[in-house]
């Protein structure tokens, strides 16, 4: 890769690029081939994982208002960091408060909570409008992030803390 991607609108103007990419069709092609996926009240629809946690997420067009378990994005996920990482894929679709979301999460802990509800929401921007989805995919938005805990082994303190040695 000769340039490098320093920002959000380096990441968008590579995308743009490279959209036709999809084994020798054209840009035009591509996103012909994918139709938006709504419901009868003009939502899209997904599911976001991450460690223990599952949000189901709804998203339409609106003013930019986040609920989270009937609760306001501020007072759910009170954390500056948490609340960015919930931000980040209307930034890099370049659709910053045009969707409002609806989501209900359950599982792990709030972090986990924080990145299943951003994996929801990709997928459902990229199912509401199709051609939102080379941004997130080259961000890395779209994939499921499969680490989990590993799980407590036998002999050992924890995954893979031994207890202390003692030689006598």
């Amino acid at each position: 890769m000769a340039d490098e991607i320093n920002t959000l609108e380096d990441l968008a103007a590579a995308v743009t690029e490279d959209i036709g990419a999809v084994q020798g069709s054209t840009a035009e092609e591509a996103l012909a081939a994918r139709e938006p996926v709504r419901d009868e009240l003009g939502r899209a629809y997904a599911t976001g994982k991450r460690k223990d946690a599952v949000a189901r997420v709804w998203i339409k067009p609106g003013s930019g208002k986040v609920s989270v378990n009937g609760k306001e994005l501020n007072d759910y996920f009170a954390r500056p960091v948490l609340q960015m990482i919930l931000r980040q894929p209307f930034s890099v679709a370049g659709v910053e408060d045009q969707f409002d979301v609806q989501a209900t999460v359950k599982g792990g802990g709030l972090s986990g909570q924080a990145g299943a509800v951003k994996h929801g929401i990709s997928k459902a921007l990229q199912l509401y409008d199709p051609s939102l989805r080379a941004a997130l995919k080259a961000a890395g938005f779209l994939t499921r992030d499969s680490r989990v805990v590993e799980r407590k082994k036998y002999g050992k303190a924890k995954a893979r803390k031994s207890f202390q040695f003692s030689k006598r």
